[in-house]
């Protein structure tokens, strides 16, 4: 059964109907021990990072998100919540990974902010979460601020700088793209993790 983690700000119902599309049992919930009953858990993540912190500590999940056990995916600003900070209104962010969320710079580049649409991940196909995807393969992301290469990096997008675009640190995963929107190749990736992960 996987859990998805409701806080507010988060992406549930595309989350929600691409599981029901996998027919994959899963629940919604922003309380701790309805959350501990699940075998995985679905971090979604759209919005602004403080908000995002606040509305953790109003349910009470901050402190137990640092503590799961389970498998875990963080998507989009679920991945970026797992560092330190984000250079967006100056947050801390969880802290389970070292590094800080930056913005892409807009003035030094003539690619638009946010970057919006279709890119492609590279990975090393060493992951489970990237079972039967091929390394290039294109998914769907809508971000300002974006990841820094770390030694949990499992995928790399380039967006005028590279940046992690997937990561796995112990059973913490985390995607910067948008798996729910990401076609028949998104599923995959989710099946991946439920199955797989």
């Amino acid at each position: 059964m996987i859990g998805i983690i409701e806080y507010g700000a988060g992406n549930i119902r595309s989350v929600s109907n691409a599981l029901n599309r996998l027919s994959v049992q899963h629940f919604i919930s922003n309380k701790h021990h309805e959350l501990n009953k699940a075998d995985k858990l679905i971090f979604p993540g759209v919005g602004e990072a403080r908000s995002a912190m606040d509305a953790l500590t109003r349910v009470g999940l901050t402190d137990w998100l640092k503590e799961v056990s389970v498998p875990f995916l963080g998507i989009c600003l679920g991945m970026q919540l797992l560092f330190d900070r984000t250079t967006e209104r100056s947050t801390d962010c969880l802290g389970l990974l070292i590094g800080t969320n930056e913005r892409f710079n807009s003035e030094q580049s003539v690619l638009k902010v946010p970057h919006m649409g279709w890119n492609q991940v590279q990975h090393k196909g060493n992951c489970s979460l990237f079972a039967g995807i091929a390394p290039g393969e294109l998914f769907y992301f809508v971000h300002s601020y974006y990841a820094p290469l770390v030694s949990a990096t499992i995928g790399t997008t380039d967006y005028g700088v590279q940046f992690t675009s997937a990561l796995q640190q112990k059973n913490y995963y985390g995607v910067q793209f948008h798996p729910e929107k990401s076609g028949r190749i998104g599923l995959q990736l989710l099946k991946n993790f439920v199955e797989l992960c």
